[in-house]
């Protein structure tokens, strides 16, 4: 299996169809990543425990933290991959990928233990101090197995993250929809057949990472192309790290941020104000955007493949010195994402609790989270802007402005918003689940401001005599 000719050019050619022929396999490949989630939270819902339901769903945010922290590093080393691989210096593409890889096996020891310590204290954080609730057992039982097994996740990342560098989505496509499958079946298996209940999805999970972990680095094995794994070369080289570091540690704190201060609006959700003579409300509220999350995600799939393909675009041409190519393929990646995401708004606006329905059939589940789904949905124009023009300037080695931009407007902005809203206005579940496009908006505004008024290739790190720029 050798990925020489999965591998795409996008120095050469028509961008649209460079974006979209990359893209288009990153997408699908997204939604069979998400599908674990996904399909543990569906398997679960369909035992009628609410609570069970809710832990599945509400830890979401919580992985996120380490998936977005690894996903930066990951964006990191695909950038400096990425640049180099366009300038054609087929050395500094190999000792990149050694450099990352190695790398990513001691962050893989690290973050689990990291990971297992702390996820008690994560989830009382989210439940705002319950540790005595059934929803807190199942969901610090889900984290802890996960945590347990998450070097699949992080190397099977950093693997796609390297075959993408070089314009290979293709690859970690077929394996993400080999793992997805497998989690599928597992997750049965083991919660109908066994009866494990939460343990038994978290397992699932664990082992279809794996395997598509496995997959992964066959292929990196036994490429022909420049980021073939020796075993033997698997050390750090100083300079490339920094390199990595430099560009990775900003995103990777962003992403993991974000996804941190996401964990604070679910605990703000889960103290919302409920509705009179109700007793149960935090885990129906926490139901209702579980559900809502699920939504989410699939909205966000075409946003992060847009996203990755635009910095791949971008890191390959300003590794080549086409400047001008870089940002028309930023404006093209734009529109290809405002397209897309018209298209995912109209049905789900329009058949929000048959969709909701899907998840978790109780009526008060499908109730609050088809009011999620139709006040918030129209505000996902907003992620089409932030998201792709992120994408572009990480591409070209500017990793730490989008970081402020995000961090200041996904935590600071939303987390003052919630502060005013919950003690001085509104404390109500649709007033809270609002600082989501509160945040977007005010990131997009900011991030566009500072895209047209940067200096775009500051960040080359290549120097390629044929640097130039073309009109």
């Amino acid at each position: 299996m050798k990925s020489a000719n999965a591998s795409i050019d996008m120095t050469e050619g028509s961008i649209v169809k460079n974006l979209v022929k990359f893209a288009l396999p990153l997408l699908l490949g997204n939604m069979f990543q998400q599908l674990y989630n996904m399909v543990d939270t569906y398997v679960i819902g369909q035992t009628g425990d609410i609570s069970a339901y809710a832990a599945v769903g509400s830890v979401g945010p919580i992985i996120n933290i380490l998936i977005g922290f690894f996903l930066g590093f990951s964006a990191g080393a695909g950038v400096v991959i990425s640049q180099y691989f366009g300038a054609g210096d087929k050395d500094k593409v190999s000792m990149a990928s050694h450099t990352a890889m190695a790398f990513s096996l001691i962050l893989c020891v690290v973050l689990t233990a990291v990971g297992v310590i702390f996820a008690p204290f994560l989830v009382r954080l989210m439940l705002r101090g319950d540790a005595q609730s059934n929803l807190y057992y199942a969901a610090k039982d889900y984290l802890t197995i996960y945590f347990s097994g998450v070097t699949g996740l992080l190397i099977y990342n950093i693997g796609s993250g390297i075959l993408r560098a070089i314009g290979d989505s293709r690859h970690p496509f077929i394996f993400l929809a080999v793992s997805a499958f497998t989690n599928t079946v597992l997750d049965v298996a083991f919660v109908f057949g066994l009866k494990m209940g939460v343990s038994g999805v978290a397992l699932a999970t664990v082992i279809a990472q794996c395997l598509s972990a496995a997959l992964t680095l066959f292929v990196l094995f036994r490429t022909d192309t420049p980021v073939r794994i020796y075993i033997k070369k698997l050390k750090l080289n100083g300079a490339t790290l920094i390199r990595i570091v430099r560009i990775g540690v900003p995103a990777a704190i962003q992403m993991a941020l974000t996804s941190f201060s996401n964990v604070f609006v679910q605990s703000y959700i889960g103290s919302a104000d409920p509705p009179a003579g109700m007793s149960y409300a935090k885990d129906l509220y926490l139901s209702g955007w579980t559900t809502y999350s699920k939504v989410d995600a699939v909205m966000f799939l075409p946003l992060q493949s847009v996203s990755v393909a635009v910095t791949t675009f971008v890191g390959q041409n300003l590794g080549r010195g086409y400047v001008a190519r870089a940002k028309r393929g930023t404006y093209a990646a734009y529109l290809i994402q405002t397209v897309i995401t018209i298209a995912l708004m109209i049905p789900i606006i329009t058949f929000a609790p048959q969709i909701a329905a899907v998840f978790n059939s109780d009526p008060e589940v499908v109730e609050n989270a088809s009011l999620l789904l139709h006040r918030l949905t129209p505000f996902y124009l907003f992620p089409c802007v932030n998201q792709v023009f992120a994408g572009s300037l990480r591409g070209a080695g500017r990793s730490t402005p989008p970081m402020f931009i995000m961090l200041g407007t996904f935590v600071g902005v939303r987390q003052i918003y919630l502060f005013i809203m919950s003690n001085f206005v509104s404390n109500s579940f649709l007033s809270i689940a609002f600082s989501y496009p509160v945040g977007w908006i005010a990131c997009s505004i900011t991030m566009l401001t500072f895209f047209f008024t940067c200096d775009f290739s500051k960040g080359r790190i290549t120097g390629s005599p044929d640097y130039r720029y073309l009109q």
